[in-house]
């Protein structure tokens, strides 16, 4: 791997210093200085929903990436700093209220452990169906939702650089045992991909894993070259640290040392690839950006990109396909469009899916074949990653043409299914069945596995069977 020297490096400091993180959470917004000109009240407001839904923003987001002239409206400023519509009408003046007559800070925060409970904090199962056991014990830290591909939630990487608004694993940042997922420990985690062949990805994700030093990273990653873990082949990092803190991956004091640990990965046959968390073509204007790209993808590694498709922030195919154009041309390949999850903030960002199938269609008009690899708009849903292949009239009736890309059970994979059309709805559990039928194709053994507590996934041999 070729090293480039820090010094020369286009986005550090004058002094040739590397940049140093510095964090505002909501204890801090009276300290960051451009959000004087938005006024009081808009100050109160955010004050209100960060008492409810995390909040941390870094400097370079702050310097770099917000144009403040056009706040609010500007997307980078909406995908960081909370916004009134985050919460319901009816959540909103429950919590404001406390605020305004200076409530105990006991008050404040038994109120927003109530309110937090009613935003769906884990969906799709997260907490139910997807955490695996071995011999009775659940394996801290690990989601199995699909048989090739484990999650893995470290928890030193439990946190992330700046968080956004619409993440649907803002449970993980609220400070609260019970909503948290995360483990410690490598070595369970080895031994279950270990005992798992038919197990090929690990995804490292969070939070969000690049917010840890390497040297903590390393026993993860490295374990992965035991040879018992030959069947492991593929490691993909869940990361929105490439926008929000390249220096990362350029200047960082350990920048070096985790592009070496990339390199020995990719070296030892494993496929690296970094899934990067990009929901605006604003976050890849800086030089910086495009250094740390261009360092990654010299160590063998991949660069995938993925979001979804956020209302007020990229709800445009112009946005998408500029978003697309731009990544491929730096060497990345654009993965998923994303519909934003029923959780959290879905009041202020969710996007009707007859409206995402437009403005996916009008993206992939806009760009060459290369960029057209994003799948979408796709539903991570209980069941599985459901995608809006189409709108199309049969016999009269005007559906939703739907695919399983990913499922619960390997055997729904690719399988079309249609439902009655509907302009309002955002999610699978609003949508009904064509053709009359009384329910989807595979709702009676979802339904099943539902009930089934002691199913965590579907196994290698069942399949088989």
């Amino acid at each position: 791997m070729t090293t480039v020297a820090k010094r020369s490096i286009p986005g550090t400091q004058q002094d040739g210093q590397a940049p140093k993180l510095q964090v505002f959470t909501d204890r801090h917004l009276d300290k960051i200085e451009p959000l004087k000109r938005l006024g009081e009240e808009a100050l109160f407001e955010m004050k209100v929903v960060a008492s409810v839904l995390p909040f941390r923003v870094n400097n370079y987001v702050i310097e770099n990436l917000i144009d403040w002239d056009r706040a609010p409206d500007d997307p980078i400023f909406a995908l960081t700093f909370p916004q009134r519509d985050m919460l319901s009408p009816e959540m909103y003046e429950q919590m404001a209220e406390l605020h305004r007559r200076e409530a105990p800070k006991e008050e404040i925060t038994a109120l927003a452990w109530k309110l937090r409970h009613q935003l769906n904090p884990h969906p799709a199962g997260q907490m139910e169906m997807n955490l695996p056991e071995v011999n009775g014990e659940t394996v801290e830290g690990v989601q199995h939702k699909y048989r090739e591909t484990a999650l893995f939630f470290p928890s030193q990487g439990q946190t992330c650089h700046s968080y956004c608004t619409f993440c649907f694993r803002w449970a993980q940042f609220v400070g609260d045992k019970d909503l948290k997922i995360a483990s410690k420990e490598a070595g369970q985690l080895l031994d279950y991909l270990a005992e798992h062949p038919h197990l090929s990805d690990l995804l490292m994700t969070g939070g969000d894993p690049m917010v840890m030093k390497t040297k903590h990273l390393a026993p993860y990653l490295e374990g992965l070259l035991d040879e018992r873990l030959e069947h492991v082949q593929t490691v993909r990092i869940g990361t929105k640290a490439l926008s929000f803190w390249p220096y990362r991956f350029v200047t960082d004091k350990d920048a070096d040392e985790l592009l070496g640990l990339f390199e020995r990965l990719v070296e030892s046959g494993k496929h690296v690839a970094v899934m990067a968390h990009i929901n605006h073509y604003q976050e890849m204007e800086n030089p910086i950006f495009r250094e740390a790209v261009k360092r990654i993808r010299a160590t063998g590694a991949e660069i995938r990109t993925q979001s979804p498709l956020i209302k007020h922030i990229n709800d445009s195919g112009e946005v998408w396909a500029r978003m697309w154009r731009e990544q491929v041309r730096l060497g990345m390949i654009p993965y998923y469009m994303f519909v934003e999850r029923d959780t959290g903030a879905k009041y202020r960002f969710e996007v009707p899916l007859a409206e995402a199938h437009r403005i996916y269609r009008d993206a992939m008009k806009r760009v060459s074949g290369l960029a057209r690899t994003a799948r979408g708009p796709s539903m991570s849903a209980g069941p599985g990653k459901v995608e809006v292949q189409g709108v199309a009239e049969i016999h009269g009736e005007k559906v939703f043409v739907l695919r399983f890309v990913q499922g619960r059970n390997p055997d729904w994979v690719q399988r079309p299914f249609f439902a009655k059309y509907d302009e309002q709805a955002t999610w699978l559990n609003e949508l009904t069945p064509a053709f009359g039928e009384e329910k989807f194709f595979f709702e009676d053994e979802y339904e099943a596995m539902q009930a089934d507590s002691g199913l965590k996934v579907i196994d290698a041999t069942e399949v088989e069977a």
